[in-house]
């Protein structure tokens, strides 16, 4: 059996958490599998666990994690903070998600610049094997580094559908509203505060309608702490607009299991995001039934395709007019939009990336040149 070993440290991160806590279980059951990470915070039977809390993006990353990856035939980085020293490995395997440093490198402090300039490119040199979750991201990784497009397989993300679906349990719904003081009409956005994000533009959006929907709220998921204090510039807008503050709503942290009943209970998901690598959240919203309005930018397209209505993130009237035609979708119109994002979902499954991402570690990744 195949030795592999994976750096877990961020396994109950967003995005990549959810990446690797979908992922691993059943690599735990095709490969002799070793976890580098917080065993507190591994759930995962069948593998063996070094444990390791050292910080990503860090100096004592670089110096003490290769000391831990023990001799295996695959070394997986399911992000670019790769360890450049020697590894015991025989081979090695990285995941790209996206390129936004390089993207976006004029909005970054000069140190976080170089550092990621230096890891991802040096990530697609030595690794015998990159993966990414989208062509857009393939083509990004390309434009930005010194990767050849050989080297590098786009695998989807998955969606679990077992957890996202349609609900029709009107108590659940209730209880789950109650629980973090939802209202009865909302659009909701669940995100992140980096810039890319543009949750400034929804919400500025959301100030042009308020007074023509009096009765509709914005719903952000996040905690609210992290939000003013990664988000300064969205803060002081509000602040500035005072009556918004009562029209929109900081729900802190929910739970996993609760997030597909506020997708269900949503009457629209608004995504304005600038740069996706993949975008899990509209597709996550897209299997609860919900009405999406996404940006027109990077991978939205490619990921969500011709089931969702797309808006100019950057068009704060035209988002503004959009958000009030889709909230006042009649009945049919809805249900419309809603099968046919539960069916475009539906195409985006854990079973197929898993598949695709064991033949990378048992046959794509041998077939590349031999690295430094």
């Amino acid at each position: 059996m195949m030795k592999v070993c994976v750096d877990a440290r961020m396994i109950r991160s967003s995005g990549i958490g959810t990446y690797l806590q979908n992922l691993l279980p059943t690599f735990a059951q095709h490969f002799d599998l070793i976890l580098i990470g917080n065993p507190d915070e591994i759930d995962i039977s069948n593998c063996h666990v070094v444990a390791s809390t050292i910080p990503i993006y860090s100096i004592a990353e670089q110096v003490y994690l290769p000391r831990l990856i023990p001799s295996c035939d695959v070394f997986w980085s399911p992000h670019y903070n790769i360890p450049l020293l020697p590894i015991r490995a025989k081979k090695r395997l990285v995941t790209i998600h996206d390129v936004f440093h390089l993207a976006f490198s004029d909005t970054l402090p000069l140190k976080q610049k170089l550092y990621a300039k230096l890891l991802l490119n040096r990530a697609v040199t030595i690794s015998h094997q990159v993966v990414t979750v989208s062509e857009f991201s393939k083509a990004e990784i390309v434009k930005h580094t010194h990767a050849s497009p050989s080297s590098i397989r786009v695998i989807h993300n998955g969606i679990n559908h077992q957890l996202f679906r349609v609900m029709k349990d009107n108590n659940q719904l209730e209880s789950v509203r109650q629980q973090y003081q939802l209202p009865t009409r909302f659009a909701l956005f669940v995100g992140n505060v980096k810039p890319h994000k543009n949750l400034i533009s929804l919400v500025k959006a959301f100030a042009a309608i308020r007074d023509k929907i009096p009765d509709l709220y914005l719903v952000i998921v996040g905690k609210k702490e992290g939000f003013i204090t990664g988000a300064p510039e969205l803060f002081e807008y509000i602040h500035q607009n005072k009556t918004l503050a009562d029209r929109i709503i900081f729900t802190g942290f929910v739970a996993t299991e609760d997030l597909p009943v506020i997708y269900n209970l949503a009457d629209l998901f608004v995504f304005p995001s600038l740069y996706e690598g993949f975008g899990l959240p509209p597709l996550e919203a897209m299997a609860c039934g919900c009405p999406v309005l996404v940006a027109d930018k990077a991978s939205m397209p490619e990921v969500c395709g011709i089931h969702i209505d797309y808006i100019d993130p950057l068009d704060i009237t035209s988002l503004a007019v959009k958000i009030t035609e889709m909230i006042n979708l009649n009945h049919e119109q809805r249900q419309t939009l809603s099968d046919r994002g539960v069916q475009k979902a539906a195409a985006y499954t854990w079973e197929k990336s898993i598949a695709a991402h064991i033949e990378v570690i048992r046959v794509g990744i041998h077939s590349g040149i031999p690295k430094p």
